[in-house]
């Protein structure tokens, strides 16, 4: 009987075992099941695994295939597997996953291990699995029937990821979709971010930092000084890993191991890197055009997310030459800025009552975000008032970089209402292209751009398009003989009352040619050809040219009493340039799509302004200014006389048509000059009217603006690889107007120290405080 009983035991115990075993097998089916079917949350669909949404950046490329910045939710810029470098590939299969090329997709031996030691062992999570939970969902939950239901989840994903990809394309996906923090999302923009290099020029030791930082990104974040040793410890660490797993030898570890952690950080934001204004201005640009393709299209389009190549007109070179040419004048002219200012009681503004200076700060306080926060938060404005004479803990901009200081808020504005501020642009004639835009000193601290959207006074710069149109209306020629003595046009048509034009040096020359009238940027003549030609005419010229300014139709705008952008003021002397042609600035050449499809195409918008003949007498005109007039400083091949004169010697030598600028008080001065492939516009002064400086001497274009370009052309001519002309420019065959006119009576001012004109307001004497004096 016991024999029976025992073997009836035994044999209970092997059913219950089998039919536990197969309800578990069942259980674990069913649940695997329900899990593929969406039963525990959505699934990825056979679509969304064929492409998974990557929230991809849209990158902007610049003419010579650099990027110049992004749009992005998510700074992700995907690579393909063949730019990825072997030695990381090899780096991140022996840290992260050693059997990865032998798994499809789960790692059982990995699991049981994991399983068996609780987890003690280190994780089981495949390449394949982080790319599955990376794409899809994310960290999940810390409680612990929801970490498993995410954990089968990722082991399903995983599986149908090997099934839909090869292993190059997994591992390139992972590389892609991983976060480096400090805004770098995949390799490709840590590796910007980072090293300032591309992935496939990574060195095996820089490889090594990246996927040591896989484990925690913000633990092994290689920019905390605090951090070094753990980032350089962890970097070992993966070195050894290549060692065990045999993709490196231990004498090549051991040698890599001692290379200390280096970086070359350069972060990524919408405020910072290069071309920023233009980044932004471009973003508003996009906007109609976007909208095109979308309508075209009949889908929406996320410009940050969808993962577009714009292709920019701009050189990431002359880009680099621009700013540097504005950082390197401005921070000189700065402090000589500062220094005129040291006795003056309402600086930086000059001649304004008190009451005036306190409507400049309540407005500046307004506009202010502080004034916008506490204004939301429902604070008082007399509350907000009183918070701006409460010192506080802030960081300013300098030229010698950021600066922690304690300061009222009502201190920082005027701390910087004291900056002068720029905009530049560069664009080929020829093409429209614009070549290099700076629209003010620091994108982050001033977000107004100079270059499209503020118009400021031209001054002289306008004059060119006086004496273009009396050649082009009068079949005047450069050579022809204008009298400068002092004169009054009378109250008529288009002039209310009297004008009486003074040179701004308060000295009369006679009979002088138009050369050298534009050359010395004599206010009579100007004034005595748009009296001959009507201002009108003058007025139509400018609109020809591109000028969208509301422009009077008086005489007095022959001194440049007008309001236009950088951008217009180029774009119309390109068209001399041109050959009377004039072109739109164009940003864009064309767009594609993450795929590689072009799904926009620029277009060049042109029209006729003048014939060739009168283009190149502008041109031959305006080659005097900076052969013997305002702009002969660009030809100085010897030191400064003062230290103000950033970037002298110049010593420019070929054919460059300019012209400089200075409107009343000082407030704004101007540089536009042309050889025949490239134009570029300077402007330099004051966010507000009233701060300038006192003296022409020093606010006139020739000492403000004229720099820029002097420092910009050089580093420019410099590089063979821009291929600047030097050439003169093209002479129409069968040229019917004069432009060589000869040898004619020199001033008996020096050259190197005749000051451009200041234009003046409509019905305002002009100013007449002469010169001080290089």
């Amino acid at each position: 009987m016991a024999t029976n009983n025992t073997q009836v035991s035994y044999s209970d115990y092997v059913r219950k075992f089998w039919k536990l075993f197969g309800y578990t097998f069942g259980g674990i089916l069913l649940f695997f099941l329900l899990a593929s079917w969406g039963f525990f949350g959505k699934m990825p669909s056979f679509d969304e695994l064929e492409n998974p949404d990557t929230n991809i950046a849209t990158e902007i490329i610049s003419s010579d295939g650099v990027t110049l910045g992004k749009f992005y939710k998510e700074n992700r810029t995907p690579v393909k597997y063949q730019d990825l470098p072997k030695h990381l590939v090899d780096a991140l299969v022996a840290t992260e996953d050693e059997r990865f090329y032998e798994h499809s997709g789960v790692d059982a031996k990995g699991t049981l291990r994991a399983i068996s030691s609780l987890g003690r062992s280190g994780g089981a999570s495949t390449i394949t699995q982080q790319l599955a939970k990376n794409l899809f969902h994310g960290e999940g939950s810390k409680f612990l029937p929801f970490r498993i239901i995410q954990k089968c989840k990722e082991w399903i994903i995983a599986t149908k990821l090997e099934r839909q990809y090869t292993k190059p394309e997994i591992i390139a996906l992972y590389l892609n979709k991983v976060d480096f923090v400090n805004s770098a999302v995949g390799i490709r923009s840590a590796s910007k971010i980072y090293m300032n290099k591309e992935p496939k020029d990574l060195t095996l030791a820089e490889s090594a930092l990246f996927v040591g930082m896989l484990k925690n990104p913000a633990l092994f974040n290689p920019t905390k000084e605090k951090r070094k040793e753990k980032v350089f410890q962890r970097r070992n660490t993966v070195l050894d890993q290549m060692v065990k797993n045999k993709y490196l030898s231990e004498a090549k570890a051991a040698e890599l191991k001692r290379i200390p952690v280096k970086i070359n950080f350069k972060p990524e934001s919408h405020a910072e890197g290069t071309a920023t204004y233009f980044r932004e201005y471009l973003r508003e640009s996009l906007k109609p055009i976007i909208k095109a393709i979308e309508d075209e299209k009949g889908e929406e389009i996320d410009l940050y997310t969808a993962g577009l190549k714009i292709y920019v007109t701009v050189d990431s070179r002359m880009q680099q030459y621009a700013e540097e040419a504005v950082e390197e004048h401005l921070s000189n002219l700065q402090p000589e800025f500062n220094r005129r200012q040291k006795d003056n009681p309402t600086a930086p503004f000059l001649d304004i009552t008190p009451s005036e200076t306190q409507e400049i700060m309540n407005q500046a306080m307004k506009n202010s975000e502080r004034w916008r926060i506490m204004s939301i938060n429902g604070k008082s404005d007399a509350e907000i008032k009183q918070s701006f004479e409460v010192p506080a803990k802030m960081k300013i901009f300098t030229w010698k970089g950021e600066k922690d200081t304690i300061m009222k808020p009502k201190d920082s504005i005027l701390y910087y209402k004291h900056f002068l501020q720029t905009g530049m642009m560069a664009m080929e004639p020829q093409t429209g292209h614009v070549k290099a835009w700076v629209g003010g000193i620091n994108y982050k601290y001033f977000q107004y751009d100079h270059v499209g959207q503020g118009a400021r006074q031209v001054g002289s710069t306008f004059k060119p398009f006086v004496y273009a149109t009396a050649i082009d209306r009068l079949q005047k020629s450069p050579c022809d003989m204008i009298m400068d003595s002092p004169f009054t046009i009378l109250k008529g048509d288009n002039n209310d009352k009297n004008w009486t034009p003074n040179n701004s040096d308060g000295k009369y020359r006679g009979l002088v040619s138009m050369k050298k009238a534009l050359a010395n940027s004599i206010n009579t003549v100007s004034a005595r050809l748009i009296q001959e030609v009507g201002a009108p005419a003058v007025v139509e010229m400018a609109k020809n040219l591109g000028v969208t300014s509301t422009i009077p139709n008086r005489p007095a705008i022959a001194l440049g009493a007008v309001e236009i952008t950088v951008e217009e003021m180029v774009a119309a002397f390109s068209t001399f340039a041109n050959e009377g042609v004039y072109i739109k600035p164009q940003l864009i050449t064309k767009i594609e799509d993450k795929n590689g499809v072009v799904i926009y195409q620029g277009v060049e918008e042109s029209h006729d302004v003048v014939n060739k003949d009168v283009a190149y007498s502008v041109i031959k005109l305006m080659e005097g200014v900076t052969e013997s007039g305002t702009g002969s400083r660009l030809r100085w091949a010897a030191s400064a006389p003062s230290n103000f004169l950033t970037g002298v010697p110049y010593n420019i030598k070929g054919p460059v048509a300019g012209k400089t600028g200075t409107s009343q008080n000082n407030s704004d001065g101007w540089f536009i000059g042309m050889v025949p492939n490239l134009a570029a516009g300077v402007w330099v002064g004051n966010e507000d009217r009233s701060a300038h400086f006192e003296s022409t001497n020093m606010g006139q274009g020739a000492t403000t603006a004229l720099p820029i370009y002097g420092i910009f052309m050089r580093k420019c001519l410099a590089d063979p690889t821009l291929n600047i002309s030097q050439q003169p420019f093209k002479r129409p065959a069968n040229m019917s107007i004069k432009v060589d006119c000869g040898a004619e009576p020199r001033s008996s001012e020096n050259d190197s120290t005749v000051t451009d004109s200041t234009a003046v307001p409509i019905d305002a004497q002009p100013d007449t405080d002469g010169l001080d004096g290089l």
